[in-house]
C-alpha cells in the first residue's frame, strides 16, 4: 500500500489514540455533539441554545438587568444586547427602564417566554438524555456532578 492511501485509510478510520484519549479533545467532542442534539430539539422552539441559557437566566430571579444578566452566563454586554433583540424579536423577554435607575433597562419574560422556556427546556432535557443514554445510568449523573464541580470549583 502506498503511503498516499495509508494516508487516506487512516483519515477515514478517525482519530488514534493520540486524539482520543485527550481530555481537551474528548471535552470538544462531546460538547459539539451534545450542542448538535440540543439545536435540533429546540429548532420547533424557534430559540437556540444560548437563547434558552438567557431565557433560563432571566426566568431564575426576579426581574435581572441586561447587565446581571450578561454578568450571570460570563459573556460580554454586545452579545447580550444581540440575544436579548433577538429574544424581543420573537416576543419572548420585554425591556423596559428600571424603577430606580432609569439608564438600566430591567429584562423580563412574557407569557409566551415562560411557555416557550417550559417547552424548550424539556426539549432540552431530553437532548441531554438522548446524549447520555450510551453510559450506565450512574455514570451519566457522575460526569454531570464531575463536570458541575469541574466548572464551580476554584483550581488548586
Amino acid at each position: 500500500m502506498s503511503s498516499e492511501a495509508r494516508d487516506d485509510q487512516e483519515a477515514a478510520e478517525g482519530p488514534g489514540p493520540e486524539l482520543t484519549n485527550r481530555l481537551g479533545y474528548l471535552l470538544k467532542h462531546a460538547q459539539l455533539r451534545l450542542a448538535e442534539l440540543t439545536a435540533a430539539a429546540l429548532e420547533p422552539h424557534g430559540i437556540s441554545g444560548r437563547e434558552l441559557a438567557v431565557l433560563l437566566v432571566l426566568a431564575g430571579r426576579e426581574p435581572a438587568s441586561q447587565q446581571q444578566a450578561a454578568q450571570r452566563l460570563g459573556i460580554d454586554r454586545t452579545t447580550m444586547v444581540a440575544l436579548l433583540d433577538a429574544l424581543e424579536d420573537k416576543g419572548l423577554v420585554a425591556r423596559r427602564p428600571h424603577a430606580d435607575d432609569r439608564r438600566r433597562n430591567v429584562v423580563e419574560l412574557t407569557a409566551v417566554g415562560r411557555d416557550t422556556l417550559r417547552r424548550a427546556t424539556q426539549a432540552g432535557d431530553e437532548a441531554e438524555d438522548r446524549f447520555l443514554a450510551t453510559l450506565p445510568q450512574p455514570a451519566g449523573r457522575q460526569l454531570r456532578d464531575a463536570l458541575h464541580t469541574l466548572v464551580t470549583q476554584p483550581y488548586r
